[in-house]
């Protein structure tokens, strides 16, 4: 077994933590289909208490596919060389926000969309299915103790 996997583990978050962890990250992946296909694009985005805004342009394919779609949205943050990080994936039906006073709110919230457009929209994805992992590494335990240090054989 190769040693980086004997110091690691992984934690199952819960959906608290999730979503605290989406407001730190400041990109995120929207994934829908496109022309019968599976496709993921990178995006800026803001949360509400139980939707992502996503700003895009009205002519984007993300904003083609997101009319009532189920989509998956991502983020995660990601230690390469330990091979730590966490990830969190929102599963939920989207739709598209062109109503001007509602793009006027979300502008206030100061996120603009990843490729710069002179007309802008939102798609919102309703916080659905929330999952989330964690892989970290495991405590240092002393040998014969236990993993809490306690002095209980282990």
């Amino acid at each position: 077994m190769d040693t980086l996997d004997d110091d690691r583990d992984v934690q199952v978050l819960d959906e608290a933590e999730c979503l605290r962890l989406l407001d730190t990250a400041p990109i995120g992946r929207i994934a829908f289909t496109e022309g019968a296909l599976p496709a993921v694009q990178p995006v800026t985005f803001t949360r509400g208490d139980r939707e992502i805004y996503v700003p895009t342009h009205p002519g984007s394919a993300v904003a083609a596919a997101s009319r009532g779609a189920v989509v998956a949205f991502e983020v995660d943050q990601v230690d390469v060389e330990t091979r730590t990080g966490w990830n969190v994936t929102v599963v939920g039906p989207s739709r598209l926000i062109t109503d001007p006073a509602e793009v006027r709110r979300l502008d206030s919230l100061g996120v603009g969309p990843w490729v710069p457009s002179g007309v802008h929209c939102y798609v919102g994805v309703q916080v659905g299915l929330v999952r989330g992992r964690r892989i970290g590494h495991r405590p240092a335990t002393t040998p014969g103790l236990s993993p809490a240090g306690v002095g209980l054989p282990s």
